[in-house]
């Protein structure tokens, strides 16, 4: 609840339950495992957690880098072999029984908030969650309860309310704290402009179940009546420009003449993008026997890192004008479920932290995939005025939601457009991009192919 009405660009949330110590040999002793095997293990004390790694994981997510975080297996009492990928966000939540239990942790949080909920409540939903979910019988879940549980509860949870800066009683119920929270939230937000990339909260209750996924949403209500930012450049919108925008945003133009006049523009943008480019003074000599007092680049290399699919477009034409030019790959989608970005492939050239590197995506609305991939391209040590973000169309909510996370990226188009449906379609728009580039059919609602499986 407290996410959805947030209503930032991005939050990530990050549980307790990951860190779980794992019942192998090498972590657990085997008279451990043979407990943990018959409901004699106590996993609700702060020692069943490795806090070592809780601390080091929300210190890389504060700085915006990319962790890999344990997914445990509570019915073998182990971690699974492959861990998922979190990258850091505008804010971090993080629930779990012992948010509070050690001292460096607390530290990291900027906000504590305890969730008082009744004792019944505790035990109706621990029966219900180890029965269904983790293949417990009802008698090892009540003597586990009332041999750990309730006593952890009272040693270890309770005493550590006096931490908190929130007491929220009934839980979700309590509509008017999370408003509160949520008012306090925002104004931390705004008051930092997101100087602080994790903006972390910690939830402490006996067990925070509700699947609450970040849906990607509208840029926070404190920056959308902003002018565009500074770093934004848009080609100057010339007749010739003008014609061939009105070419393919016309619905009726065909695929061949659609693939024609984008081609020109993305070489036009392209051509653009590089007078942003370093370059220093330098003489060369003419056949002619002359000194000539010109311009070269003062730069590394130059790389493109192209935004799958329809960013992939713009990969010949910035070829064409960049000798030798390496060429990178992101595939960012949206999970259905929880409405976050996820990233599922990336091929990227070694040594690009030096490089400055071009970002490319043809349509960029809410700004999500955007942001996720530069904060990828972050994570390899990109710096981040090195990074100039590509676009044929942006929509006004995507350009400020990624000046807004990453002040110092360099952001060009050929054009803006006001408004973002609640498809997240750019109004008036250009439609599926890579449907009418590839030729494929559109998706069921129309919207564009960056907006649904990439929702940027």
């Amino acid at each position: 609840m407290i996410i959805e009405a947030l209503d930032v660009p991005w939050v990530v949330l990050l549980s307790m339950d990951s860190f779980y110590k794992c019942l192998p040999p090498q972590v657990l002793t085997t008279q451990q495992q043979e407990q943990a095997a018959h409901n004699n293990f106590n996993f609700d004390h702060p020692d069943a957690f490795d806090f070592d790694l809780i601390v080091s994981t929300l210190k890389k997510l504060k700085q915006g880098k990319s962790v890999k975080v344990p997914v445990y297996d509570f019915t073998t009492h182990s971690r699974k072999k492959d861990w998922k990928t979190l990258y850091g966000a505008n804010v971090i939540i993080f629930e779990g029984i012992m948010a509070f239990a050690d001292k460096t942790l607390l530290e990291l949080l900027d906000m504590k908030i305890f969730v008082d909920t009744d004792s019944d409540i505790r035990l109706v939903r621990r029966l219900r969650r180890d029965i269904s979910e983790r293949g417990r019988d009802i008698e090892g879940v009540i003597k586990q309860y009332n041999k750990f549980v309730k006593p952890a509860f009272d040693q270890y949870i309770q005493p550590t309310m006096r931490v908190a800066d929130i007491v929220v009683p009934w839980g979700s119920g309590n509509t008017v704290a999370i408003d509160l929270i949520v008012q306090h939230m925002h104004s931390q937000l705004e008051e930092r402009e997101l100087s602080v990339r994790g903006s972390c909260a910690g939830i402490c209750e006996d067990r925070v179940r509700a699947g609450c996924g970040a849906a990607v949403a509208a840029l926070a209500s404190a920056h959308q009546c902003h002018p565009l930012p500074r770093t934004l450049s848009v080609l100057k919108s010339t007749p010739q420009v003008r014609g061939m925008h009105t070419i393919i945003r016309d619905k009726e133009t065909s695929r061949d003449e659609f693939i024609f006049y984008s081609k020109r523009l993305m070489r036009l943008l392209i051509e653009h993008a590089l007078s942003f480019l370093p370059f220093q003074d330098c003489v060369v000599q003419t056949p002619q026997g002359q000194d000539y007092a010109g311009k070269c680049y003062a730069g590394k290399q130059i790389t493109g890192v192209s935004i799958l699919r329809a960013g992939e477009t713009m990969e010949p034409a910035l070829r064409a004008v960049c000798k030798d030019v390496r060429i990178g790959t992101i595939l960012i989608q949206t999970n259905q479920l929880t409405g976050e970005p996820e990233l599922h492939y990336l091929r990227l050239p070694k040594d690009i932290s030096d490089d400055h590197v071009i970002l490319m995506d043809c349509t960029v609305s809410t700004g999500a995939a955007a942001m996720m991939a530069v904060r990828v391209l972050l994570d390899h040590d990109v710096p981040e005025d090195k990074i100039f973000l590509l676009s044929l169309l942006m929509a006004e909510m995507g350009v400020h939601s990624v000046a807004y996370a990453f002040p110092r990226v360099r952001i060009i188009t050929t054009a803006v457009d006001k408004r973002v449906n609640d498809l997240f379609r750019i109004i008036p728009g250009i439609g599926n991009f890579g449907d009418r580039y590839f030729g494929t059919d559109a998706a069921p609602d129309g919207s564009d192919e960056e907006e649904v499986a990439s929702t940027s």
